[in-house]
């Protein structure tokens, strides 16, 4: 199953960076079906994954998901990352709100 969910994820990473917005879809569509296989099979419900998403959103926005260590990026890339945050996590809220 890991195989699988890795070779997945692959697929949606190398369709993006082609650009190919329609063969992203169909293996995100792919991706999320074996994800949701996994979760199933080591006892994860869905709600629970959002749960935690929105944790993490709401406690830190998209900085929870960033090194944890600032020695490990450089500082222009570290101001640049610390500037974003915010919009991120605006974008993030909106998306959700949508569902």
């Amino acid at each position: 199953m890991a195989k699988k969910l890795a070779e997945e994820a692959i697929e949606v990473v190398i369709d993006a960076v082609n650009g190919d917005s329609e063969a992203v879809i169909r293996e995100s569509a792919d991706l999320l079906y074996n994800l949701t296989v996994l979760w199933a099979s080591a006892g994860v419900r869905p709600e629970d994954v959002w749960r935690e998403m929105t944790r993490r959103e709401d406690m830190l926005g998209i900085a929870e998901k960033l090194p944890k260590s600032q020695m490990k990026l450089p500082k222009v890339a570290s101001s640049r990352v610390a500037a974003r945050r915010p919009i991120v996590a605006l974008e993030s809220r909106t998306a959700r709100k949508r569902h």
